[in-house]
């Protein structure tokens, strides 16, 4: 009895990029057919380069304006707007690298030509995902199995982090939601169900195994089936990529390993050539917008323009951290407290700070310096980490490598204003040192620019 097949979101996103690329593909060659548009000259030795080119850009461009993330795949408006930005950013940059692209035309309407050869394909395409393609029965059928609590809890996080999963069932001890099939954990033939129901997967969470013996028995026979079974700390991680919340009595070395990358000297020195590279350039950005800032400050800060504070480093150590300052003068003169949203001690021009990201440009300087890293965990305040190393189990796991200037963490959480958030932060923040890599480190940086174009900074 095998599992149901469906798209897990890894091949839904190939998919889309492959679908994209084809689209696009088709789009340039069946424009190039028409006499009016001779940018392209498909018979080219030339032709494979130019594609290719073409290619990087537009994956590339699609990956920063998010026409890969699942929930703007399937909304009309949001997708559209996208594939605009994405043909756009593409076409421009495409047009001024003659020597891996076609040469710029005389004739400005070539690029126009372009633009649309690469944007109508696209539209039309997402258009075929949304209304035929992207639909419940591809979803994965999922069951979930353990005490009714732990149950409810998964079933609140696949509504809000995996969607996804469709669950149309649950083993448990009580009645889980009304909305889905109830099976006693006690008594349920779990064979007959997964049959049943077409299950693809089961998600098993905490139950009493001394009590219900029937359900270990059925799981092995279900999994010699082929049955794909797996934990609820497990299935967390996967969906949502982060570390599953831990005891200190927990097993941690089952859950909690270091990346490969965490000793290699090649990962560990091209990060550290390309930490140095992008802070140079990031200082000289720097250099260029001081004047301006120095006048928004004037206006919308009054006051010191930089700021200095404490942060905990590689390590434990402590190091001086440098920040454009966004909020007003003595802001902690009743002692350290976390940001939250809609801070009243943030200052105008603090807020345009916060949202472009601004005010941290400065730590270029600390990643020459050797405190931080262009990638890791955002460095905490000892006044903070003393009190969360108590609250949080493994929370000291994160000074194991360098602090970031961003991070999994900050691409995937907002700002933490309480020892909840921090809590999960940290998990994200153990998931990548758990995971780290060179995809993974580009996710961050792709993330990351995101964040800034789209000023959904804190």
């Amino acid at each position: 009895m095998s599992s149901k097949p469906s798209f897990t979101i890894s091949e839904r996103i190939l998919f889309l990029r492959i679908f994209d690329i084809l689209s696009v593909v088709l789009g340039i060659l069946f424009a190039a057919s028409f006499e009016d548009f001779y940018y392209f000259d498909i018979s080219s030795s030339k032709l494979l380069t130019w594609f290719a080119t073409l290619i990087v850009y537009l994956v590339l461009f699609a990956q920063i304006f998010e026409m890969y993330n699942l929930k703007n795949s399937n909304d009309y408006f949001t997708i559209i707007r996208s594939i605009l930005l994405t043909s756009f950013t593409t076409t421009i940059f495409y047009i001024f690298t003659p020597i891996i692209s076609p040469e710029l035309p005389l004739n400005r309407m070539q690029i126009l030509y372009l633009f649309a050869a690469t944007t109508i394909p696209l539209v039309i395409w997402r258009i075929i995902y949304i209304v035929f393609i992207f639909a419940p029965k591809y979803f994965r059928t999922t069951l979930l199995i353990g005490d009714v609590e732990e149950v409810r809890k998964l079933r609140i996080f696949i509504e809000t982090k995996a969607s996804t999963n469709q669950v149309v069932g649950c083993v448990s001890t009580e009645q889980c939601k009304d909305d889905m099939q109830y099976y006693n954990l006690k008594s349920a033939n779990i064979i007959d169900i997964v049959k049943d129901l077409s299950i693809s997967e089961i998600v098993v969470a905490e139950y009493d195994p001394k009590t219900y013996k029937n359900v270990h028995s059925q799981l092995v026979q279900l999994f010699e089936y082929g049955t794909a079974i797996i934990s609820s700390k497990r299935f967390k991680e996967r969906e949502a990529f982060l570390m599953p919340e831990m005891k200190l009595e927990d097993a941690f070395y089952d859950v909690i390993t270091f990346s490969r990358s965490h000793q290699s000297k090649i990962y560990l020195l091209f990060n550290k050539l390309v930490d140095i590279i992008i802070s140079i350039i990031g200082i000289l950005f720097m250099a260029l917008l001081l004047p301006f800032l120095w006048v928004g400050n004037a206006i919308g800060n009054k006051g010191s323009l930089f700021y200095y504070q404490n942060r905990v480093g590689k390590n434990g150590e402590v190091f001086e951290i440098i920040k454009l300052r966004t909020m007003i003068q003595d802001a902690e003169k009743n002692g350290a407290e976390w940001a939250k949203k809609n801070d009243s001690r943030i200052t105008r021009f603090g807020k345009f700070l916060r949202k472009t990201r601004l005010d941290e440009v400065p730590q270029f300087i600390n990643i020459i310096r050797g405190d931080m890293a262009l990638i890791g965990p955002r460095p905490e305040r000892p006044e903070f980490v003393t009190n969360l190393e108590k609250e949080l189990p493994f929370y000291a796991i994160r000074h194991l490598i360098k602090p970031g200037l961003t991070g999994w963490a900050q691409v995937k959480h907002p700002y933490a204003s309480s020892l909840e958030d921090q809590g999960i932060k940290m998990r994200y923040d153990l998931y990548y040192i758990k995971e780290r890599s060179f995809l993974l480190d580009f996710k961050i940086l792709v993330k990351t620019i995101t964040t800034v174009l789209f000023f959904r900074g804190q």
